[in-house]
């Protein structure tokens, strides 16, 4: 099921971002209000946009999640094979994303006081400094 479900929401969130389907929908909602007049503005014809953008809105959520998910761990697993690959690198950092956020702020705030300070007081790394210095 996890695949049928994942390819699925492959297919909705690449089709959901093609300008076609912004169009589609575009008409669809030009084509409504269009329609007013003719449903003399009656609260069906209202409830009739209502559910359609409800029902689409509550189910392009779970497919967005999903991908985002995905994309996430992917790009996760992308850092950790860098820093694995790396030698200067510190793996100790693979797999941080499991941490608290107060860990990771905290893991954030060591990391920054490793580094130079800025002229306004807050910490920055020297290629930082040199590229703000530039505007």
């Amino acid at each position: 099921m996890r695949k049928t479900f994942t390819a699925f929401a492959n297919v909705v969130a690449g089709a959901a971002g093609k300008a076609q389907t912004f169009i589609i929908a575009l008409l669809i909602v030009v084509v409504w209000a269009v329609s007013g007049p003719v449903f003399k503005w009656s609260d069906t014809w209202q409830l009739v946009i209502n559910t359609g953008t409800t029902i689409v809105t509550f189910l392009m959520v779970f497919l967005i999640q999903n991908s985002q998910n995905r994309d996430a761990a992917a790009f996760q697993a992308k850092l950790d094979e860098l820093l694995r690959a790396v030698e200067t690198a510190r793996d100790d950092f693979i797999g941080i994303e499991h941490l608290s956020v107060e860990e990771i702020e905290s893991l954030r705030r060591m990391l920054e006081e490793e580094t130079g300070e800025c002229k306004d007081g807050h910490k920055a790394h020297a290629s930082v400094e040199r590229l703000l210095s530039r505007y």
